[in-house]
């Protein structure tokens, strides 16, 4: 078992419990120096001396996406914009983005954080690391380069695009260790399948950026024959590198010295115990720049009460989704997450769909392209009418909901180099 800081990840909670309580009290005093907090937290009647044990976070105001967007540009900065060394912004959203900045001890914190996730999963200076994400404003390339290079990894900063010229990189360089979204991962496979090119090389897959099932993994890890990783994170907490994966594969440890956590109902707003699923609130304790109280982040998972074998902290589960891309159709809530985990347990099936979302005559309808095996592909009509109904069939006992499935050709639908956007809901624009 390696661990980039034994101490602070194997914490023993009494003491953790002290920590927390300290840097909570910090981080307010921080935000104080925002307006937002400055009235939110004088309208709770609280200040930083309240603050004696972790539960008292019920009492500070939550933070939202919106409010960030509101406080566009620099509203939410704690400090003098001398002391800004970085600055991102968040991606895919609508009108103005959420802009976060980093002093040179966020950055020092964020890359610490990274460099603590991959040795965690085993990988050292022997390893060459291929960075396959955007290296923009987008904080998954940066965040992930400086902490792969603080941990002593030959780091290869290949972003996104040219995916033939990507292959050839892994393959000529000896790649041990890629960073990408997995969706991209499964289209690398395809296409070094296609150019013949062996990737003999790699042994670790580190996935995030978007939700992804089991399912998923077991084809990612089949197709280019490495160990997947999850990991997650969001701008407004840093970037990557909040929580992640050990190689026991039961969840994900968050870093409780840096983020306090809560699992919240998202309709109500009220705290539900460990093994219960609802949203995740977190406070992150050690940053400077931007400092956030109970910011709201919208993903849907759990706190795992389970104790880890390898000796860190509690987890929190695997993501199901988000409490705000949740579809309702006709009623039904569904994730785009469950329609992966059931289209990727059809041998059938190829890696890439899309979801349609349409409202006729009044009615919710969901249509979902599916990519077919080429092998399956080509066969009889009879044959692929048989798939369809099979797939639907699958689709209606997961999400107790009828869909219509179309079987497309493989390598017809769009692919990602980034995020991957499967839903395109069209009934706001009817």
């Amino acid at each position: 078992m390696r661990y980039w800081d034994k101490a602070i990840e194997t914490i023993q909670p009494e003491e953790l419990e002290k920590l927390q309580v300290k840097r909570l009290q910090e981080t307010i005093k921080r935000a104080c120096h925002v307006p937002f907090y400055q009235h939110r937290l004088q309208e709770a009647g609280i200040s930083a001396d309240d603050i004696t044990k972790t539960s008292d976070i019920k009492n500070l105001p939550f933070t939202k996406k919106q409010d960030l967007r509101e406080g566009y540009p620099f509203g939410f900065f704690a400090v003098p914009l001398k002391e800004i060394v970085r600055i991102h912004t968040t991606s895919g959203t609508t009108g103005k983005p959420t802009v976060v900045g980093y002093t040179k001890g966020d950055l020092d914190n964020w890359s610490d954080l990274i460099a603590r996730n991959l040795t965690m999963i085993g990988l050292s200076d022997d390893d060459i690391f291929q960075n396959m994400v955007n290296y923009g404003m987008f904080t998954g390339g940066l965040g992930f380069h400086y902490g792969a290079e603080k941990a002593g990894l030959t780091t290869i900063p290949s972003a996104t695009g040219n995916t033939k010229r990507q292959i050839e990189m892994i393959h000529d360089f000896c790649v041990t260790a890629i960073h990408c979204t997995p969706s991209y991962a499964l289209h690398l496979a395809e296409v070094a399948e296609e150019l013949q090119i062996p990737l003999d090389s790699l042994k670790t897959g580190i996935f995030g950026a978007e939700p992804w099932s089991d399912q998923m993994r077991t084809e990612l890890e089949e197709k280019l024959r490495v160990t997947a990783f999850d990991s997650y994170g969001m701008s407004e907490l840093y970037g990557p590198g909040v929580a992640f994966e050990c190689p026991e594969h039961n969840g994900l440890h968050i870093w409780h010295d840096s983020f306090l956590v809560e699992i919240i109902d998202p309709a109500t707003g009220e705290p539900l115990g460990p093994n219960e699923r609802g949203e995740l609130v977190i406070t992150p304790l050690t940053k400077e720049a931007m400092p956030l109280l109970r910011y709201r982040t919208g993903d849907i998972t759990m706190l795992l009460d389970d104790v880890c074998p390898c000796g860190r902290g509690r987890k929190i589960a695997r993501f199901t989704g988000r409490s705000d891309d949740m579809l309702v159709i006709r009623g039904i809530n569904v994730f785009p997450s469950q329609i992966e985990h059931v289209l990727l347990s059809i041998p059938e099936v190829a890696g890439s769909y899309m979801v349609y979302v349409d409202r006729v005559n009044h009615m919710d309808e969901m249509i979902i392209e599916v990519e077919i095996n080429r092998q399956f592909f080509s066969g009889e009509l009879a044959d692929l009418k048989t798939i369809r109904e099979r797939i639907q069939r699958a689709l209606r006992d997961v999400l107790e909901l009828r869909t219509n499935v179309r079987l497309v050709e493989p390598g017809s639908l769009p692919r990602f180099e980034g995020k991957a956007k499967r839903v395109i809901d069209r009934r706001e624009k009817m």
